[in-house]
């Protein structure tokens, strides 16, 4: 296996020389159809091996990123161009948490960048930090002077410097970008970004009527704080999908029998995260090392998404509903969580908070039936923080928070804004069982 890699690596990159052999080789190595007359017949420039720019909407359906956005580009001399901007960014991860972080074009994360295999692309990057940078292309085959390595690679972008990165994509699939400069401190205050690369001619099943991208990450931000604590290594505190934690996220709106894709991308500083869709089962369909065969390609309700790698899922949305989707690591699911409480399950508090509240007026003791009273209490929080865990549902609160968001599937929809909470149909809805069904199936309670 490693022989392959090394060969078809050799040959991607050799598409500098070769021109539109490298497109073919590249190719027949991802699991791409086998009819490739469409690298070999372009007439391009042979040194780029480029081919023409796809239009979004024409040559491929684009992909919709949450909460968050997809970079513009134009087109000079069949060259798309992009244009990052890093800069320091007012960012809401949820309403009434908001810090100063560091991201491009004004967002965090970054906007999406997406492109077709063969496309010729040149990224300009503008730092406006007061703190050189750089920008590495996670996963993507490209000459190595365009990797994006600060001090390796190349200078680093120094403030008010605008730096040129140009390519040709070889490949097709889900990557990410991100800073490659003092990363511990620039990926956590949010200079990363998702990268969807399309197929040239995309092989069988890989059409969808939906295409998520879905950013994962984790910071510690301490209540009242403006700024996220870079030096976090393992008390993580704010766990976000496109870098909002809920019950700030946003829905991914669906219609009944849509087939499905979810692009899922983690830059945790240290996590992996299992991702668990309720009401389905869905295909693990590629990693980033690209598309899995058919063959390959195993179901799953929970895929784990380790750090640094991205993973697609694709399901048909055959079951109308709101579905929960969230990291299944249980702490993962919370907001500013305190880890240095003591363990009250079980405590009789008895009159302590009386007691207490004549030193400290509105004390709480709390936590002796668990965390899920916290969300619906009402509790004054510190300034700049939000309650561990807690969202408005349709029936009560919902107790979770973090990387948590919902997967809207409806028959009928008008846009695709939310539509509002499911009215479940009659007799589909678990509620209070009725004397007579107790007796009438033996239970005794």
């Amino acid at each position: 296996m490693a022989g392959f890699d090394l060969t078809r690596r050799r040959a991607l990159l050799a598409g500098a020389a070769t021109g539109t052999a490298a497109l073919a080789a590249t190719t027949s190595a991802s699991a791409a159809p086998a009819d490739h007359r469409w690298a070999k017949s372009y007439s391009g420039s042979p040194e780029r091996g480029a081919l023409p720019p796809a239009e979004p909407g024409v040559d491929y359906r684009p992909t919709v990123t949450p909460g968050g956005a997809t970079l513009p580009f134009r087109v000079r001399d069949g060259v798309k161009i992009f244009h990052l901007v890093a800069e320091e960014v007012e960012h809401e991860f949820a309403p009434g948490v908001r810090a100063r972080c560091w991201g491009y074009n004004g967002r965090v994360h970054g906007p999406t960048i997406e492109a077709v295999e063969g496309d010729r692309v040149r990224v300009y990057v503008t730092n406006r930090l007061g703190a050189p940078t750089t920008v590495h292309w996670h996963g993507i085959f490209l000459p190595c002077g365009m990797d994006g390595v600060g001090g390796l690679t190349q200078r680093s972008i120094a403030p008010g410097e605008t730096f040129r990165y140009e390519w040709t994509f070889r490949q097709h699939g889900t990557f990410m970008y991100h800073s490659h400069h003092d990363e511990m401190t620039q990926m956590a205050m949010g200079m990363l970004g998702m990268i969807v690369v399309h197929p040239r001619r995309p092989p069988p099943g890989y059409e969808v009527d939906r295409d998520f991208v879905m950013m994962l990450s984790e910071w510690k931000l301490m209540p009242g704080a403006k700024r996220p604590d870079p030096n976090e290594m393992t008390d993580f505190n704010l766990l976000t999908m496109n870098a909002r934690c809920f019950p700030g996220t946003v829905p991914l709106v669906c219609k009944t029998g849509d087939r499905v894709r979810i692009r899922l991308g983690n830059l945790s500083a240290m996590d992996h995260h299992g991702i668990h869709l309720h009401g389905y089962y869905f295909k693990v369909v590629a990693t980033d090392g690209g598309r899995l065969p058919a063959s390959a390609q195993w179901p799953e309700t929970t895929v784990l998404v380790p750090t640094g790698s991205t993973r697609d899922i694709e399901f048909v949305a055959d079951a109308p509903g709101d579905w929960a989707m969230h990291c299944h690591m249980t702490h993962h699911v919370m907001n500013q969580m305190g880890h240095g409480l003591p363990n009250m399950i079980g405590v009789d508090k008895g009159d302590i908070d009386r007691k207490a509240q004549s030193v400290v007026p509105g004390y709480m003791a709390m936590g002796e039936h668990g965390m899920g009273d916290m969300a619906e209490m009402g509790m004054k929080v510190p300034d700049n923080s939000i309650p561990m865990v807690g969202g408005k549902g349709p029936y009560d609160t919902i107790t979770m928070g973090g990387m948590f968001t919902i997967v809207k599937v409806r028959d009928t929809l008008e846009g695709d804004g939310d539509p509002g909470w499911y009215p479940m149909p009659e007799g589909t809805r678990a509620d209070v069982a009725k004397p007579q069904e107790l007796e009438r199936d033996g239970i005794v309670v």
